[in-house]
């Protein structure tokens, strides 16, 4: 799917507003600070400090992180919104939000400008937050507290919650009061997780919670029973393409101007859902005259589609799909 013009407005004014953030940063104090950053987002330790501890800190996940997290979260919202065909948040809790990737996809989703509250427990997070805000108007009604993000955490009642990257700092007994809080308070939940054995693991521990609590899985599921994935086995896991900066050159090397950011996610909501007939979980394979699809089904089950040139239009279309779309393309007309 192409995203609309909304979303690449939205990904480029968030990318002006990054431009030049690590100016009077030496490149090597930006370049430790994320090395040790993506340690511990990838890792599966709960940290007892606020991972962001300066100014130092935020700026370097800022620039490095802040444009994956938005991809990947704008990708799984886009998902959810396909399932929700006619639905929009009336306003917005994010949790752990730090300097709120995730608000500003929820506004390249559903354009308009709504009530936002970002929470998070690092206050440099939350000021730089506030500062790239200011140069989109769109997040103009946004709040940015202070909180500690676990058990003890309140939230309001509001129509959506985002959880993005944020369960991998938490002890086991905290991601699942934070999760069952979040689906009393919300009609919608959105979670995104490392795209990592561990990270998927997270977030079928918390799609179970919130199908327990009644809530109906949108995406990226085709149904809300248990995953056909056998524990152990593999993980369901999607890709989103963000372009390179030049912190992101410097920190890994190489000369691509893009890379791949790897996430697992679930979207659940209280409302109807009309979710895919089927998703796409594995890169297709392209073949000559013909291409493989790895397919998650209603039934649940896995499975894999071999459409050839003999489909006609349905050939064209899946050379034409990706990784993470309805199948067939009718699904999200």
């Amino acid at each position: 799917m192409n995203a609309p013009a909304s979303a690449l407005s939205t990904a480029e004014t968030l990318r002006s507003a990054l431009a030049g953030l690590l100016d009077g940063l030496p490149p090597r104090q930006a370049a430790q600070a994320v090395e040790r950053l993506i340690a511990t987002y990838r890792g599966a330790t709960p940290t007892h400090t606020p991972i962001l501890r300066d100014r130092a800190d935020v700026a370097a996940y800022a620039a490095y992180r802040m444009p994956a997290t938005f991809a990947a979260v704008r990708s799984a919202l886009e998902a959810f919104a396909d399932a929700v065909p006619g639905w929009t948040p009336g306003d917005h809790i994010d949790l752990g939000g730090g300097t709120g990737a995730a608000a500003w996809a929820v506004s390249a989703t559903w354009p308009g400008d709504r009530p936002v509250t970002v929470l998070d427990w690092a206050e440099p997070a939350l000021a730089l937050g506030r500062e790239l805000a200011a140069a989109y108007p769109a997040l103009h009604r946004t709040r940015w507290h202070r909180s500690r993000i676990g058990a003890a955490l309140s939230i309001e009642s509001t129509d959506l919650v985002t959880v993005s990257y944020v369960l991998n700092e938490l002890t086991a007994p905290d991601r699942a009061a934070l999760v069952d809080a979040a689906a009393d308070a919300a009609r919608s939940v959105v979670i995104v997780e490392p795209g990592t054995p561990d990270g998927y693991a997270r977030v079928i521990e918390a799609r179970d919670r919130l199908v327990a609590a009644g809530f109906h899985v949108a995406a990226p599921c085709p149904h809300s029973a248990a995953c056909p994935i056998a524990p152990g086995t593999d993980w369901c896991h999607f890709s989103a393409r963000v372009s390179r900066s030049s912190l992101h050159r410097q920190v890994k090397g190489g000369s691509l101007a893009y890379e791949d950011e790897k996430f697992s996610y679930v979207a659940a909501t209280r409302a109807p859902v009309t979710p895919a007939p089927a998703r796409v979980v594995r890169k297709p394979q392209i073949r000559k005259g013909q291409v493989l699809l790895d397919l998650c089904e209603k039934d649940p089950s896995l499975s894999r589609a071999t459409v050839t040139k003999r489909h006609g239009d349905l050939y064209r279309a899946a050379r034409d799909t990706t990784w993470g779309a309805p199948w067939p393309p009718d699904a999200d007309a």
